[in-house]
């Protein structure tokens, strides 16, 4: 990538003093040094990769987990087959001692398989890591429960997540890449599904974009932040931010946070996806530039202006929605969808 891309804010942050609400209203990344530098897993990181394994096995109580696994020619990057009718890699169910070990045994490989765990949560697999390790974001109103990703150089290829999240690099080196939300018109995202990792991907390589198949992707980089972040760094990633992040080191472990801020009686928005692909994108222009009107009334424009005319207790889902509406709305649609 021949673009200098803007690097990510720094902000100079105490671990006793998260500024988690700034965060949120700032809409922008930040990367903020050394927030992690005092846990035990990153401590053991910096003496040896072994006494990372050999604490984060200290905690492990045996559960199963799936763990992706790709031969050395897919260089750490999960993603498709050639038609994307396939992923280039297999998941298996494994214990997590067992891929730890594995990962240790191709540490000095030029070309390792690549070996990932991902968004392993913390509280399932190993209790007790968290009380050591934490930035107490309970104790600031989010329900975030921790999880630890693990693996050696691999490749999450760009993409976004509903949730806020802030990333904590504990063992290895990172490098992440964001873009804001209006990018992904620049950013050739791929299938829906199957995906690597839950959330459609770009399918640009990072390491060599093609620019003739790809030609809006220097947009993107146009507006691209990045940053490198080492043991003890930690990266907030705003809602519905795109972010590649690449794995550095032989060995590589970071515990993320994802929270929300909407109730949870609201559900994700991809479920309205599905059913406008299928309802809305294959109708006439003209049909489809009336739809848009309506849901900028409805849905993206001032609540007020579409229902304050309405008594309230004839708005129905106009109005405020509540556990109670949530559930009216939920039996109505599948009522429908089941005709």
């Amino acid at each position: 990538m021949s673009q200098k891309p803007r690097p990510v804010r720094e902000l100079s942050v105490r671990p006793d003093q998260l500024p988690l609400q700034d965060l949120i209203a700032s809409n922008q990344p930040a990367v903020m040094r050394g927030l992690a530098s005092e846990w035990p897993i990153t401590r053991a990181g910096l003496e040896s990769v072994r006494a990372a394994m050999d604490y984060i096995k200290s905690f492990y109580n045996g559960r199963p987990t799936n763990a992706s696994v790709g031969g050395p020619e897919v260089r750490g990057r999960l993603f498709y087959k050639e038609d994307y009718s396939a992923l280039n890699f297999a998941i298996e169910r494994v214990q997590l001692d067992e891929i730890l070990d594995r990962i240790s045994r191709h540490l000095d490989d030029q070309e390792p398989p690549t070996i990932y765990v991902g968004s392993l949560l913390v509280e399932t697999h190993l209790p007790g890591f968290q009380k050591a390790n934490d930035l107490g974001l309970a104790a600031l109103g989010a329900d975030a429960p921790p999880a630890i990703w693990i693996g050696n150089r691999t490749v999450a290829s760009c993409h976004y997540d509903a949730p806020y999240n802030i990333a904590c690099c504990v063992v290895g080196r990172r490098k992440f890449t964001l873009f804001p939300p209006d990018q992904i018109f620049n950013l050739y995202p791929g299938p829906l599904e199957p995906t690597p990792g839950g959330q459609a991907i770009s399918v640009v390589d990072f390491a060599k974009p093609d620019f003739e198949k790809f030609p809006r992707f220097r947009e993107a980089l146009e507006h691209a932040q990045v940053v490198e972040v080492q043991p003890g760094d930690a990266v907030f990633i705003p809602s519905m931010w795109w972010h590649h992040v690449q794995g550095q080191s032989p060995f590589n472990t970071l515990v993320n946070y994802w929270w929300g801020v909407t109730p949870r009686h609201i559900p994700t928005p991809m479920h309205a996806l599905y059913h406008a692909l299928w309802t809305i994108r294959d109708r006439p222009e003209n049909e489809k530039r009336a739809w848009r009107n309506v849901f900028d009334y409805y849905v993206f424009g001032d609540r007020g202006a579409a229902a304050d005319h309405i008594p309230a207790g004839a708005q129905g889902p106009l109005g405020p929605v509540d556990d109670d509406e949530a559930r009216r709305l939920r039996a109505f649609l599948i009522n429908k969808l089941n005709r």
